[in-house]
């Protein structure tokens, strides 16, 4: 896996800083990307500081524009992008009919537009190269309605058939797109969901009135957990697998 760069988006959040942890300690040059430039300079540095090729790079997924210039600056500084790990997402919770148009807007505009805009700019480059391996970081509950996530859910459900569709499209031209869908991992974007600063223990067992089934498991995920997920679709042992869907929840959605 060494002899590329990985580009991952949301390279400052919990998943994609995970994500990035790993390729770093696979000796893959790793650019992280994320809209919060300030988030995402202790993480680097500390990866850059040990020795790991990582450089980070501040861009909005929501603008092509922006997507397109930062591709090809990476290209420029790191080299030819092997893998891509989307990772950068939003949630925004509420009653289905309560949503505001800007809920709405914002969550697909980063979880659906985005993996459009930085899959369409990757997958131009890995098309004449003809390799390449690319890794949505979805969500079970993109199969699976969830209480006050419907925004979420469909955006979610809707980076996920298009990352499928994109691979079919590529598998010709030996580039491999896959998704990772984890449950409920113990990251920022969950525990800002616990009003009561500590729901773990909803989390893991359910709640009947929202109709959540539990983690058969017994456990929150990890981020390195799905991590471990992305790295292994990324790799070549998963060299005949694509159009996948890997979900990393304990069992939580049922196998479904």
């Amino acid at each position: 896996m060494r002899d590329t760069t990985a580009l991952v988006t949301g390279a400052a959040g919990g998943i994609g800083g995970a994500v990035t942890r790993a390729l770093a300690a696979e000796g893959i040059a790793v650019a992280a990307l994320d809209a919060n430039a300030e988030a995402l300079g202790p993480p680097v540095k500390e990866l850059a500081g040990a020795g790991h090729r990582v450089r980070g790079f501040a861009a909005d997924v929501r603008s092509s524009a922006d997507v397109d210039a930062v591709v090809a600056r990476i290209e420029d500084e790191l080299g030819p992008i092997g893998y891509l790990v989307n990772a950068a997402g939003v949630l925004r919770t509420g009653a289905a009919a309560e949503l505001s148009d800007q809920d709405w807007e914002q969550t697909f505009a980063v979880n659906t537009t985005g993996v459009f805009h930085v899959c369409r700019a990757v997958a131009r480059r890995m098309i004449p190269r003809a390799s390449g391996a690319i890794v949505t970081v979805a969500s079970n509950a993109a199969g699976t309605p969830r209480w006050d996530m419907a925004a979420y859910a469909a955006s979610k459900a809707a980076a996920t058939v298009y990352t499928k569709s994109l691979g079919l499209e590529l598998a010709g031209h030996g580039i491999r797109c896959n998704v990772v869908a984890p449950g409920s991992t113990d990251t920022p974007m969950l525990t800002s969901l616990w009003a009561d600063g500590d729901a773990r223990a909803a989390s893991i067992e359910g709640t009947a009135a929202t109709f959540r089934v539990g983690i058969p498991l017994g456990r929150l995920a990890r981020p390195q957990d799905v991590a471990d997920a992305v790295l292994f679709l990324l790799s070549d042992r998963a060299a005949h697998i694509t159009l996948h869907q890997l979900t990393v929840d304990g069992g939580a959605a049922l196998g479904n």
